[in-house]
């Protein structure tokens, strides 16, 4: 029994010895193998501008050709209009990228910015009525949906009312909403920052729940309702679009009376200017940015385009 056994094995080696080498022959006469390859395509202007604009100075990837597989496969989605491409990058390097490296140098941008979006020429609409307007993986992959509606003044079509707000929520709202999540899982924001309104949060419920009656609690916006991290982001990212006036106008236009949770208006008020006050004061001690300096920087940028 232990020579048929060993004398089996030994054919199942020499076996596999021979059929290795006849593999490894047959690999040597093929010069291709199809499909094995992945996609390839010529490198257009949109790649050549991207890789000059994005690539090389910060090391950031857009994939805008489509592939399914970088979204929920059970979204219903379609690809970005490559005329859009340029003109949405164009916009986001002058109102986000360019900023903050003229307020605290490339070095930080570049350690701490996103590295790879992926594009959408749709929304995501989620199964409780909301609107996914952008996604992050860990801080490095950021998806940014309904590319396909982007317009900016001097294009056609646009129009100032629409188009405008659609420019500030769904791409450089998003934006700075994400880059505010990588900034504080890095630093942490401080606990005083949770101690504002914390028995006003809404959670899951915020979707029920518009700005403007988010506000009266003290919230800059709904979705800021439902949890302290995206409370303290959307601060950043409100303040940071809408600029220091515009800010202020948001505050001051609170109704008098008080809200359905009984917080009256000089609450809320004071509610958003302690906040206002956490953020500043984070960037100033975390990062040794002058918050009211990047907000100016930021809104002088987005006037360009709205």
């Amino acid at each position: 029994m232990k020579k048929m056994i060993k004398y089996f094995l030994l054919f199942i080696l020499a076996g596999t010895v021979v059929s290795c080498d006849r593999d490894k022959d047959n690999l040597d006469a093929v010069d291709d193998i199809v499909g094995l390859g992945g996609d390839t395509w010529e490198r257009s202007d949109i790649d050549n501008w991207l890789y000059d604009s994005l690539v090389r100075p910060y090391n950031i990837q857009v994939k805008y050709k489509w592939d399914q597989f970088e979204f929920d496969l059970n979204r219903t989605l379609v690809p970005p209009d490559e005329a859009k491409i340029i003109a949405i990058w164009s916009m986001l390097r002058q109102a986000w990228i360019q900023p903050y490296i003229d307020e605290v140098g490339a070095a930080f941008f570049n350690k701490y910015s996103p590295k790879t979006f992926v594009l959408s020429g749709s929304n995501a609409y989620n199964s409780n009525g909301s609107i996914t307007l952008g996604t992050a993986e860990g801080g490095r992959k950021i998806a940014l949906y309904s590319c396909n509606s982007f317009r900016v003044r001097g294009m056609n079509g646009y129009n100032a009312a629409r188009d405008s707000s659609f420019i500030k929520q769904f791409f450089l709202q998003t934006i700075h909403h994400e880059f505010g999540h990588i900034l504080h899982q890095n630093i942490m924001y401080p606990q005083s920052f949770k101690q504002v309104n914390p028995a006003l949060f809404n959670g899951g419920n915020w979707i029920n729940i518009d700005d403007a009656t988010a506000r009266k609690d003290g919230f800059v916006t709904s979705y800021g309702s439902s949890n302290y991290d995206d409370d303290f982001v959307e601060m950043i990212a409100i303040m940071l679009v809408e600029g220091k006036a515009g800010f202020d106008a948001i505050i001051n236009r609170i109704p008098s009376g008080t809200s359905i949770n009984g917080t009256t208006r000089a609450q809320a008020q004071a509610y958003l200017r302690q906040k206002e006050a956490i953020v500043v004061s984070y960037f100033r001690q975390a990062w040794n940015i002058d918050f009211y300096s990047l907000q100016r920087r930021c809104r002088t940028a987005l006037e360009r385009f709205i």
